[in-house]
């Protein structure tokens, strides 16, 4: 049953485990739920902000608003044949307890998105991909409610805009739409997508030489548990920046300088580089400073190590971003959403 609690903290809210709060919050598990909100005289004209699972966030400061949390709930079978199944997932269903379930009634699609922290209903918004899968790879099509009218829309997948970790929800439509459900269209076939490298060389290491999707999901999570912070442990919001994408010729520059720089294909004019690389060069990579800092296994990530704040944290992506730029003249914008 929908609450509404008055001046609530967020700390468990968010990954980064900030201490902010909010003037109010409200649980939602239905559209009707939602309706009911959006259709409340007190909250008409307070500014609202959608919370999933609160790990690709940072509040920088108190929410004099409403929050509301997304839990709805469900995973359906909307259509199915030999090759294919038509799946729908509430929004509020976490992300890898969606995947899990896929592996196991074995669909493809989604196993190598392993273990990336939030839930269903907020993976459009990044567009998530990890281990050369991306969202908008298996996406059909998804439903929500603006905020503003209480329209119900559904967006195909063109219509969702999707590009590297960017949708028609993170910028458009950000803060205005409610996503309440998603359509997956999944494999039956036994696909697996191997095309990234460090897949590949763990496959190589555990001599799997006909990998099944089970296998890559387990390789995946292994790899991430390997090279990622634990939010329940360490407070951090995953992979704080983007890699960015140059064009070739600025690459070659770059490599004639660094020739142990990699880089990923993105089009004949671009290629994308690791901003974990770019921040090691720059001597980032498990620097502390005060209660935050760049986590020793993957300077992508900016950790809080006891009671950091947003300020805090701000203050350190701000300086690793100006060390690259200035090493190497290239602009790493961040993943994380700021509050």
């Amino acid at each position: 049953m929908m609450k509404i609690i008055e001046n609530y903290s967020l700390k468990s809210l968010n990954t980064f485990g900030v201490d902010v709060k909010t003037r109010y919050i409200a649980e939602i598990f239905s559209d009707n739920d939602l309706f009911k909100l959006l259709e409340d005289k007190e909250f008409e004209s307070v500014r609202k902000f959608i919370l999933g699972g609160g790990s690709n966030i940072l509040f920088t400061k108190d929410f004099e608003g409403l929050v509301i949390k997304n839990s709805i709930p469900g995973i359906n079978i909307i259509d199915e044949d030999d090759e294919s199944i038509i799946i729908e997932t509430g929004a509020g269903v976490n992300w890898d307890d969606f995947v899990s379930y896929c592996v196991e009634k074995k669909w493809c699609g989604v196993e190598n998105l392993s273990l990336i922290p939030g839930t269903v209903g907020a993976a459009p918004i990044q567009n998530i991909g990890a281990y050369g899968q991306e969202l908008k790879n298996v996406l059909y099509n998804l439903e929500g409610i603006f905020i503003e009218t209480g329209e119900k829309k559904i967006f195909n997948n063109y219509e969702c805009k999707f590009s590297y970790r960017e949708s028609i929800f993170k910028n458009e439509f950000k803060n205005k739409f409610v996503i309440t459900r998603i359509v997956f269209k999944l494999s039956k076939k036994p696909e697996v997508n191997i095309s990234y490298p460090l897949v590949r060389e763990e496959l190589n290491n555990r001599k799997i030489s006909d990998p099944k999707i089970r296998d890559l999901r387990k390789i995946v999570v292994d790899i991430r548990n390997s090279k990622l912070p634990d939010p329940k442990i360490i407070g951090n919001a995953g992979s704080f920046f983007k890699n960015p994408v140059v064009r070739n010729d600025k690459f070659k520059m770059l490599k004639e300088k660094y020739p142990d720089l990699n880089s990923y294909p993105v089009d004949d004019d671009h290629v994308k580089l690791s901003a974990a690389a770019l921040i090691e060069k720059c001597g980032w990579k498990g620097k502390r400073i005060g209660n935050c800092g760049s986590y020793e296994k993957q300077p992508l990530v900016i950790v809080n190590y006891g009671e950091a704040t947003a300020g805090e944290i701000l203050e350190l992506a701000n300086n690793i971003r100006s060390s690259v730029e200035e090493n190497f003249e290239v602009t790493l914008q961040q993943e994380v959403n700021l509050v």
